[in-house]
């Protein structure tokens, strides 16, 4: 099976101890994806955030309801997780999240190996882009609610 790479970079002016908790609560998703997907999770709240959590959601890709299932397969607060797709669109989808202390800041770095069904032509023609736009979306939430850097 081929797998594709996206790696994002963002830092963000504010410590890490109020960067990772945001991303500790699961429901915080919803607000860094874009409404195209019309996503949803399912699983309902609190989620408490460990290795072995799963967590569910609903989405749309290209209008066609999908679900999706996720474990967090490391949980390494306030340094790092991952989360990897059970079920869903993709033959495989494992994301690591990564929170350095930087310059009295944070940086995030993101680091997805995924493999969409029908390979690489069909990641190619579609699917990177589209990834790519729910990353750039990702990182304009993200600038807005923890600031521009300086």
């Amino acid at each position: 099976m081929k797998t594709h790479l996206l790696k994002t970079d963002l830092w963000l002016p504010r410590p890490r101890d109020q960067v990772f908790p945001f991303f500790a609560d699961a429901m915080n998703l919803q607000e860094l994806t874009p409404a195209f997907l019309d996503f949803r999770i399912l699983t309902p709240p609190p989620i408490e955030m460990d290795a072995g959590t799963l967590i569910d959601y609903s989405l749309k890709v290209r209008g066609v309801p999908i679900r999706w299932r996720t474990r967090i397969s490391e949980w390494e607060p306030p340094l790092r997780f991952v989360d990897e797709q059970i079920k869903g669109p993709y033959r495989l989808w494992v994301h690591e999240h990564r929170f350095l202390e930087e310059d009295g800041g944070t940086r995030v770095l993101d680091r997805v190996r995924y493999a969409p069904p029908g390979g690489s032509l069909v990641n190619r023609l579609f699917v990177r882009s589209e990834v790519q736009r729910i990353f750039a979306y990702r990182t304009e939430r993200l600038r807005e609610r923890f600031g521009e850097p300086a």
